[in-house]
């Protein structure tokens, strides 16, 4: 409890700082500078302030602030100002239901963002978009096959991770004994299924999948099995907090050293506040942006979002929801600036299905009309450890790549 606590004014401080206010009932409010008679538009953002996956969150609520004061200053969505209440799901499932119903009958917003976890988003979609009758923007990574009304997913899914990435593993690094290290959820086992048919489909092969506790400590028999089946590439769908002791324990096992290679398509520069720089080295990932991706837009966006929140350790990249979160909010205005300025869920969501973002981190991305998922570049990278320091290194790109859902 005293280490929730401190986590919790940890996490408010920083709000804070930001220029975020708490209020009454709990959660934050941030205000626009300026008003409008019809009042501001009202956004909620739904993400990990505390809890293993907090790290992620708080990237999301810094981009989220990011986006819509940029929006503010250029003069709202249609002259209507963005009002952001923020609200924390503390990488728990039951915590989170309660306070995102604040968003929906307290504050009554007129969307929701957030939810990292597939567990996270199957928890609350239900009091956003059912109960709530609210629009529902989800932006991480996921798993795939989530096709409910009013909820558009602006994060990468399976095809458009793994078919492309397993092959680069299989054909061009010569990786071809997988295993499947899991946690014990709804992602991993939807991922690997997916990532199974195409390492089979390439000629590669499945030495074992696992799963386990999101809270396991233990995994020297996992390290075993490893060892012992002759396995060259880890693709590990693990997540904190069981995440940190795996790669400690794997790393010391001397895999990587052997020649093993460990694939994971949620890691992004965020990962830096999980693990020491030498467990990561060589790590390959498949994400929608990375840091090295420097076109033109991408850089000035990087170092606006880096001027904003100087010195930051929640940096503005992919696997933590990031380049979702950008994408989604950016997709949203689009979508009421092609409704005039209404505000209604089925007004909004009809011209969300159709929305383009011409500009954005990795480039552009656009709405696949009916499917409820997006369009977007890709990219292979690998990790790379500079003295200290993780880079990630681009070594393949697919561009505007269809997410083959719904």
């Amino acid at each position: 409890m005293t280490m929730t606590r401190r986590r919790v004014l940890g996490g408010a401080s920083a709000l804070t700082a930001a220029g975020w206010l708490g209020s009454l009932t709990g959660g934050f409010v941030l205000r626009p500078g300026w008003a409008h008679a019809a009042g501001p538009i009202k956004m909620g953002i739904a993400t990990d302030i505390t809890g293993p996956i907090a790290p992620s969150g708080n990237a999301n609520w810094q981009v989220a602030q990011f986006v819509v004061e940029e929006i503010n200053k250029a003069g709202g969505i249609q002259g209507q100002p963005i009002e952001l209440h923020l609200e924390d799901t503390a990488s728990d499932p039951k915590i989170a239901v309660g306070n995102v119903r604040k968003l929906i009958q307290e504050r009554r917003v007129n969307v929701v963002l957030g939810g990292i976890t597939s567990a996270m988003r199957q928890a609350i979609k239900d009091p956003i978009v059912n109960r709530g009758r609210t629009l529902y923007i989800y932006p991480q990574l996921y798993e795939g096959q989530e096709c409910t009304r009013f909820l558009f997913n602006t994060g990468p899914t399976p095809a458009q991770q793994c078919d492309r990435l397993i092959p680069y593993l299989i054909k061009t690094m010569g990786k071809r004994r997988f295993a499947m290290p899991s946690a014990n959820y709804v992602w991993p086992q939807l991922l690997n299924k997916y990532a199974r048919k195409v390492i089979e489909a390439n000629g590669g092969e499945v030495v074992f999948e696992e799963y386990y506790p999101l809270d396991q400590a233990e995994y020297s028999a996992t390290i075993s099995k490893i060892r012992d089946g002759r396995v060259d590439c880890v693709f590990s769908t693990i997540i904190a907090p069981g995440l940190q002791p795996f790669m400690k324990q794997l790393y010391e096992s001397g895999f990587q050293k052997g020649g093993g290679v460990v694939s994971c398509v949620y890691y992004d520069e965020n990962l830096l506040n999980y693990h020491p720089a030498q467990e990561m080295e060589g790590l390959v990932s498949c994400l929608d942006y990375f840091q090295a991706v420097e076109d033109p837009f991408s850089k000035s966006l990087q170092e606006a979002y880096a001027k904003r929140f100087t010195g930051t350790k929640y940096l503005f990249t992919a696997g933590s929801a990031s380049t979702g979160m950008y994408r989604g909010i950016k997709l949203y205005e689009a979508a009421v600036k092609a409704t005039g300025g209404k505000l209604g869920r089925e007004e909004v969501a009809a011209a969300m299905d159709n929305a383009v973002l011409t500009e954005g981190p990795g480039g552009g991305a656009q709405m696949v009309p009916g499917k409820m998922h997006a369009r977007m570049n890709m990219y292979i990278a690998i990790c790379r450890n500079d003295a200290g320091r993780t880079r990630y290194e681009v070594v393949d790109k697919a561009d505007m790549v269809d997410p083959r859902e719904c």
